[in-house]
């Protein structure tokens, strides 16, 4: 398991756990926690034991959003040096196809969309900028009494990130996603689960065990090939254009899952009136036309 600085990763049984870990900057996010995070990602991916994933804060943060420690020069690339000037030119244009114009929120939420494990977020704590906007590729979102979101990009003087243009108004409807991300205004659970963004709110000492409670009702019931495989066919036909690209996928998992070991022990596990056994691991046992999506790239 891979060495982290900014992050922590448990594994308790099924469930994964994935901590942000920078208390005293409350868990301002930085480049560093951006690469940590794939990798826990990918540790979790690997690991047939790991039936889901929470992702939690330390201390009384979740993510207070971008470190702003470079003060002005915080969102300018350019200024920042290093690697990501890459994409000016002599002449001065930008090469806007550059990997290294890439949004480092946005690589994130790409590698947790990717996700063959569900992602459930513990928000314990504010939750502002990429702190709020990385949890929207989370499947589910459960918020302490404490919790505080914003989306406040338009307060400084930039846009959503992350990916939020695309997943914010699958989840909570155009109308909100544009109120939110055009006041930038933080506000707090209540008006985050009215407004749909959260599944629940907890009192501070009852949220983690509600997570986990979530993730061990998962974990306890369901064949891990049929979690993956639904988890990839809900989100990848929210921008489906038909019905009948809903229906083709449809047909091609039904007719592989059904021949596979586990919908047997589905079946009889429920005649039986027993705990199921599934045999399939979503290391091995993936149908063969997954993935059944080309993979894009940066450009």
């Amino acid at each position: 398991m891979a060495d982290f600085t900014q992050i922590a990763l448990d594994i308790d049984g099924p469930v994964a756990t994935i901590t942000l870990d920078r208390e005293a900057k409350l868990n301002a996010f930085t480049g560093t926690m951006m690469d940590e995070l794939i990798a826990a990602f990918d540790v979790t991916d690997a690991d047939d034991s790991v039936r889901a994933v929470i992702v939690t804060g330390r201390g009384r943060a979740f993510c207070a959003g971008a470190d702003l420690s470079a003060g002005a020069a915080t969102f300018d690339y350019e200024k920042l040096g290093g690697k990501r000037s890459g994409p000016v030119r002599e002449d001065g244009s930008i090469d806007y196809s550059d990997e290294a114009v890439r949004d480092g929120g946005g690589r994130v939420t790409l590698r947790i969309f990717k996700s063959l494990k569900p992602v459930i977020a513990a928000v314990n704590g504010p939750a502002v900028g990429i702190g709020v906007t990385m949890q929207l590729a989370m499947d589910v979102r459960m918020a302490s009494e404490t919790a505080r979101f914003g989306f406040v990009f338009a307060r400084r003087g930039i846009v959503p990130e992350a990916g939020s243009s695309w997943f914010l108004s699958k989840l909570v409807g155009l109308p909100q996603a544009l109120e939110w991300c055009m006041t930038g205004r933080v506000f707090g659970a209540d008006e985050a689960l009215k407004g749909g963004l959260v599944r629940s709110v907890h009192a501070p000492d009852d949220l983690l065990p509600a997570a986990r409670a979530l993730a061990l009702e998962i974990a306890e019931n369901t064949a891990p090939v049929s979690v993956a495989l639904t988890r990839q066919m809900l989100w990848r036909m929210a921008g489906a254009e038909s019905p009948w690209d809903a229906h083709r996928l449809d047909s091609r998992a039904i007719y592989a899952r059904g021949r596979a070991g586990d919908a047997k022990e589905g079946v009889v596990s429920f005649l039986e009136k027993r705990a199921p056994i599934y045999p399939d691991k979503v290391s091995t046992d993936m149908p063969d036309f997954y993935p059944w999506w080309d993979e894009e790239v940066y450009r």
